[in-house]
């Protein structure tokens, strides 16, 4: 996927003067806000924060051991018939899945939902080589059928609203003027059962690798993910390093932080544990399995300050608490990863030279911790980026400069108190509700305060004259 995060500014323009990507976000932000909360909480404020608690520590456990658990998830994995690659970028690992392709004479794939997937572009590289690929999630194959790309970690076509949707059927899928859900939702799903059934390799990401018993874990609500990991003979996974986690107990804690902070449910739909592929004497299920490690960066991001992130399990709860998500959508992120984790795995991902404008798209109000099922400090990571950001001097000029009159005026109690006098002094004379030049973006939507008569500096000389008479 191509990256476009250096155009944040003038894509979430568009966005925000779109009112239907403004009704149709709003929407599902709000519901999924909504329902996280009451999931989450449902038995106390206490409960709640406990198993937030304990599923960060088990994350950070995961990572401090991150070396060792995926050596281990290696061995047994292999132990049970998976055969497990490594790709150490996204070439790598799209190549990896051609190679099986050819090897298994691969017409037809069909994908579960899969972020990683997006990352690497693998629909595109199965394209060039004549390899038909169908996405079978309903929001991403709607999203595949209108040529988009998904604008959020859990719900794809969060962005669009239900005509729009059903304008893609028609036009697209040649489905008949149907207006109802439920009946646009069913053709979607007679057009995609021939798909499952006459395909030759299933593709799916993971939620969670499971190193003490070699399992891969996929939390899905769609029957399409379970469809694609079992009746193909072919199964691949690409799974990024970070996921991997040490123990089934783990697993149990982590399966219920997820689906109460993604769609806020106590559980998803389907829930399964994939072991390996099928025995000489079962029925169904893949004869290969094969599970992908991408790295594509994240060894980088583990041995830098920001290791933090890597401990993300793509629940989308905090682009549903984000207010700069809410009002842009996830297109004006430009790459894979909206929302504050985008800002974050972005920059790290993809360089800050191709996204600078990511490390300043929040207000850093907080909301992004504090609904973070693994307690991720996201504010803390945007401001280390912005301090990057400024050492290696990819920060707008104009900036500079005016925070550097900004540290001399407040260093120097003279010009501080100069500063006041004059814009006192402008306010009587020139009433202003914009500001001038560069500032004219503050009060472009929002409304300039009036200064105050008199100044705190005023203020306070005047109780200390008065407390020093009284003395007298």
């Amino acid at each position: 996927m191509k990256i476009q995060s250096n155009d944040f500014s003038k894509i979430a323009k568009r966005a925000i003067n779109d009112p239907d990507l403004q009704a149709a976000v709003s929407f599902g932000t709000n519901l999924g806000y909504t329902k996280r909360k009451a999931a989450m909480f449902a038995e106390s404020l206490e409960h709640g924060e406990a198993m937030r608690k304990q599923a960060a520590s088990i994350k950070r456990r995961a990572l401090n051991q991150l070396p060792d658990l995926l050596e281990q998830a290696e061995a047994n994995m292999q132990a049970k018939g998976i055969k497990v690659l490594w790709a150490s970028n996204d070439t790598e690992a799209n190549q990896h899945v051609l190679e099986i392709a050819q090897k298994h004479q691969v017409k037809l794939a069909v994908k579960s939902k899969s972020m990683v997937t997006e990352e690497t572009g693998l629909n595109h590289a199965l394209e060039d080589e004549k390899i038909e690929v169908i996405e079978t999630d309903l929001g991403e194959f709607i999203v595949q059928l209108g040529e988009e790309t998904p604008s959020h970690i859990v719900v794809p076509i969060i962005h669009k609203t239900k005509s729009s949707i059903r304008n893609v059927l028609i036009e697209k899928a040649n489905m008949l003027p149907l207006d109802d859900t439920e009946e646009m939702t069913d053709f979607c799903r007679q057009h995609l059962r021939q798909k499952f059934l006459n395909a030759d390799m299933g593709i799916s990401g993971g939620n969670f690798i499971i190193a003490e018993t070699g399992s891969l874990c996929l939390v899905t609500n769609e029957g399409n993910g379970r469809m694609v990991t079992s009746l193909p003979k072919v199964h691949v996974a690409l799974v990024g390093i970070e996921k991997v986690i040490a123990t089934v107990e783990d697993y149990a804690t982590l399966t219920q932080v997820l689906p109460r902070s993604a769609t806020g449910q106590t559980l998803t739909v389907y829930t399964n544990i994939i072991n390996g592929p099928r025995y000489a004497n079962e029925p169904d299920g893949p004869e290969h399995v094969y599970v992908i490690f991408l790295d594509n960066g994240r060894s980088k991001i583990y041995a830098s300050g920001y290791t933090e992130s890597l401990a993300c399990i793509r629940c989308g709860a905090c682009l549903n608490a984000c207010p700069v998500y809410q009002s842009t959508g996830g297109h004006a992120y430009g790459w894979v990863y909206p929302g504050p984790i985008g800002a974050i795995v972005t920059p790290l991902l993809k360089g800050l030279e191709n996204s600078t404008p990511l490390p300043n798209a929040s207000s850093l109000c907080g909301m992004c911790k504090e609904v973070c099922p693994v307690d991720i400090d996201i504010p803390r990571m945007l401001l280390d980026l912005r301090h990057d950001l400024t050492e290696q001097k990819r920060s707008p000029k104009i900036w500079g400069l005016g925070i550097n009159i900004w540290a001399k005026i407040n260093k120097s109690p003279h010009l501080y108190k100069l500063s006041g006098k004059v814009a006192a002094l402008f306010s009587k004379l020139l009433p202003l509700k914009n500001l001038p030049g560069p500032l004219a973006g503050w009060t472009k939507h929002r409304t300039l305060p009036v200064l105050a008569k008199k100044s705190f500096r005023g203020l306070w000389q005047e109780h200390h004259n008065e407390k020093a008479e009284n003395n007298d």
